[in-house]
C-alpha cells in the first residue's frame, strides 16, 4: 500500500509521516504550494515551512514533491473569502482549503502517483461502522479539528488516514524530538497564510481592488447611531474598533451589505436560539428524516451545545438550540455532533 503524506513543515504532519511509515506504508511526502505572496507571520506555506518539510522527508527516506496549487487556492479559497467579506459575512477559509485542496486536488494527485491513501496531521479520527465511515473528534479535545473537516464524504474518508487522532500534542512533540526532527518545537500555525498580521479588511481591499465605502451604524429600529468605516471591518459580536460615543456598551449584531449598514445593539441582542445552514454535508451521505437531537457548534472555538436539527424541503438545515447562543455569524459553519461523532455541517445563512 502506498500513501501520500501532506506535509506542511509543522510538527504534526511530520509525525504523521513517521507513524504512517511505521504502519508499513510506502510513503511519498508532498507539500502544497498554495500562496504565491508573502505568508503571514505565524501562518503556513512559507519558504521556511517548505524547507522544514523537505528536511523531515529526507530524514525519513521519503521522496518529496511540491505541488503548485496557487491558481486553485486563489480561485476556490481566496476568491470565496473576499466575496464573503464583501457580502457582509465572515468565512472560514481553512474549511474551504480542506474541502477544495487537501481532500480534492491532493487526492487526485495521489491517484496520479499510485497512492492508495492520503495522510494529514489533523487531530481527528476515522472509524468504520457497518460499512460506513464515521468522522470522530480527536482524543485530545484541546487539539480537535473535526469542526473544519465536516465536508468530508464517504468516498474521501475511506482513503484518508489521521494518525494523530488518538494522540495528545505533547506525545506528538515527544515523537518528533526522539526522531530528531528540525521542527520538534516549532510553534503551531495560528494565522491565515494570505492575511498579513491579521489585517482582514486591508487584505480584502487589496485582493478585490475595491475600497468599501463608509455607511451608517444603526440600531435594530433603524435609528442612525453614527458612521462605520466599511462593512468588511465588522463581524457579529465585535465590540472593539467601533468608535463613537455610545450611551452604553455596543456590539455588532448585523451586517447588511446591500444597505451598507452595520447594526449595533447590547450584549443581550447578540443571543438567538435558531439558525439555518445551507450547503450542508452529511457525513453518512444520507440526510436524516424528521427532527433529530444533537449537539452543535457555530464556530471553531465554541463548545458543543444541545440542540434539535431538521432538514428543510430545500436541503438546508434548521438548528434550534435548547438555550440561546451568542453571536451566531453568517458565513461561519454550524457543525452537528452526536457525542464525539460528526454528523455533518453547513454554512450559516441565517442566525
Amino acid at each position: 500500500m502506498r500513501a501520500l503524506i501532506a506535509m506542511s513543515g509543522g510538527v504534526d504532519s511530520s509525525v504523521a509521516a513517521k507513524l504512517t511509515l511505521d504502519m508499513g506504508y510506502d510513503c511519498v511526502g508532498c507539500m502544497m504550494r498554495l500562496w504565491d505572496g508573502e505568508s503571514a507571520d505565524g501562518g503556513c506555506c512559507s519558504l521556511n515551512d517548505a524547507e522544514d518539510a523537505k528536511n523531515v522527508a529526507f530524514r525519513l527516506g521519503m521522496p518529496f514533491y511540491v505541488f503548485n496549487f496557487c491558481d486553485d487556492f486563489r480561485r476556490d479559497v481566496i476568491g470565496r473569502f473576499v466575496d464573503e467579506y464583501l457580502n457582509g459575512r465572515t468565512p472560514n477559509p481553512c474549511i474551504d482549503c480542506n474541502s477544495h485542496l487537501k481532500f480534492d486536488k491532493l487526492l487526485r494527485r495521489a491517484d496520479e502517483l499510485g497512492c492508495d491513501k492520503i495522510v494529514t496531521g489533523h487531530y481527528a479520527r476515522i472509524e468504520e461502522r457497518g460499512g460506513k465511515y464515521i468522522l470522530k473528534k480527536a482524543v485530545d479535545i484541546k487539539k480537535d479539528q473535526s469542526y473544519v473537516l465536516y465536508r468530508l464524504t464517504q468516498k474521501q474518508l475511506r482513503r484518508i488516514i489521521f494518525p494523530l487522532g488518538s494522540m495528545s500534542k505533547s506525545e506528538t512533540r515527544q515523537i518528533a524530538a526522539a526522531c530528531g526532527f528540525v521542527n520538534a518545537e516549532k510553534k503551531d500555525s495560528q494565522d491565515i497564510c494570505f492575511v498579513p498580521d491579521g489585517k482582514y479588511a486591508e487584505t480584502v481591499e487589496t485582493l478585490s481592488g475595491k475600497t468599501c465605502p463608509e455607511g451608517d451604524f444603526i440600531d435594530r429600529d433603524g435609528n442612525i447611531l453614527g458612521r462605520h468605516r466599511g462593512i468588511i471591518r465588522y463581524t457579529i459580536g465585535q465590540h472593539k474598533g467601533l468608535g463613537g460615543n455610545f450611551p452604553e456598551r455596543m456590539f455588532v449584531t448585523k451586517v447588511d451589505a446591500r444597505a451598507n449598514t452595520v447594526t449595533l445593539g447590547t450584549s443581550d441582542e447578540l443571543f438567538s436560539k435558531e439558525l439555518v445552514a445551507g450547503d450542508f454535508n452529511w457525513i453518512s451521505g444520507e440526510p436524516p428524516i424528521g427532527i433529530i437531537r444533537c449537539e452543535a457548534k457555530v464556530r471553531y472555538r465554541h463548545d458543543q451545545q444541545p440542540a434539535s436539527a431538521e432538514v428543510l424541503s430545500d436541503g438546508r438545515v434548521r438548528v434550534v438550540f435548547d438555550n440561546p447562543q451568542r453571536a451566531i455569524t453568517p458565513g461561519q459553519s454550524a457543525v452537528l455532533y452526536d457525542g464525539d461523532e460528526v454528523l455533518g455541517g453547513g454554512v450559516i445563512e441565517e442566525g
